[in-house]
């Protein structure tokens, strides 16, 4: 038995290395994003307008969409580190994009057709967002100083949150005349925990800072500035990457589920899961190196 273990061992360390060589693989562009590999089996996907302090405009509801959807079906990608280019994580939704709304629907006199219009163009902001959270891998976000409106419907559907010490955070929409509609009174009650807190947050829409959101559990770590909070994250991402895939997302799916099911629903879903995948070689793997206390495991691809 332990000779057919090292055996298996021996051919996963060899995927491991087709991993590291793989480390240069060209990605996919996007008019919006910056997509690279620092670690083997880690991705970090940067929002890239910096001119725009990161801003939300079509192209980048429509890139995130794409850019997660592809990522959660890429077997070279476990972990997915998640930032923002230039001074600013984001600064929200886009003024000008609004504004181009708002003459396609002067174009309709018609409030069915205006409806419709404004059906569209929601429902794709919220699908862009939640494909964030429906990706079976770890997306962990780095947050450097501004996250405003949009940026918080943004960072509530990631998995781990850390920030730098000059991060600040605003739900600005009813600032603007509107309630946020693309996820954060969905997810954001779900992460503080305190109503009184969400409430607050969301209906004076008051800013607050990185030790405030450390203290109610928004973020869990706070660096001195983006260099250490990006070096932090990449670090997490790539502990994170050498664990088993199976087992980390299946950990993922769970937790999700559980979120807005009954436990004895999430104790169900889990024991569905596990009467197959504690038959996967990646179980076998990591309890037979804790048992021989022998090198690290080393998985397959997933």
């Amino acid at each position: 038995m332990f000779t057919s273990v090292r055996h298996c061992a021996n051919q996963l360390k060899g995927f491991y290395v087709m991993a590291l060589r793989s480390n240069s693989t060209a990605v996919n562009n996007f008019e919006t994003l910056a997509v690279s590999v620092p670690k083997p089996f880690v991705y970090h996907v940067e929002i890239n307008r910096p001119n725009q302090f990161n801003t939300f405009n079509n192209a980048l509801w429509k890139d995130l969409k794409q850019c997660f959807t592809e990522l959660n079906t890429n077997s070279d990608c476990r972990v997915i580190v998640l930032s923002g280019s230039g001074k600013h994580f984001t600064a929200g939704i886009d003024l000008q994009d609004m504004l181009m709304l708002g003459q396609d629907l002067a174009e309709h006199d018609d409030v069915a057709r205006k409806v419709r219009l404004l059906n569209r163009v929601i429902k794709n902001a919220q699908d862009s967002i939640t494909s964030i959270e429906a990706c079976v891998k770890p997306v962990i976000c780095a947050i450097q100083n501004a996250c405003i409106g949009a940026g918080i419907d943004l960072i509530t559907a990631t998995d781990i949150r850390y920030c730098s010490k000059d991060a600040w955070f605003q739900v600005k929409e009813v600032h603007i005349g509107m309630a946020a509609d693309v996820g954060t009174l969905q997810r954001l009650p779900k992460i503080i925990g305190s109503m009184s807190l969400v409430r607050e947050l969301c209906y004076s829409t008051r800013k607050f800072k990185s030790d405030e959101a450390l203290s109610c559990g928004l973020v869990s770590k706070v660096f001195d500035d983006k260099d250490s909070l990006m070096k932090g994250s990449i670090e997490l991402a790539e502990e994170i990457a050498q664990k088993s895939p199976v087992a980390v997302q299946t950990t993922k799916e769970t937790i999700i589920y559980s979120m807005d099911h009954t436990n004895q629903e999430g104790l169900d879903y889990i024991r569905l899961q596990n009467q197959v995948l504690l038959q996967s070689e990646d179980f076998i793997n990591a309890c037979m190196a804790q048992a021989t206390k022998g090198e690290k495991p080393v998985f397959a691809k997933l």
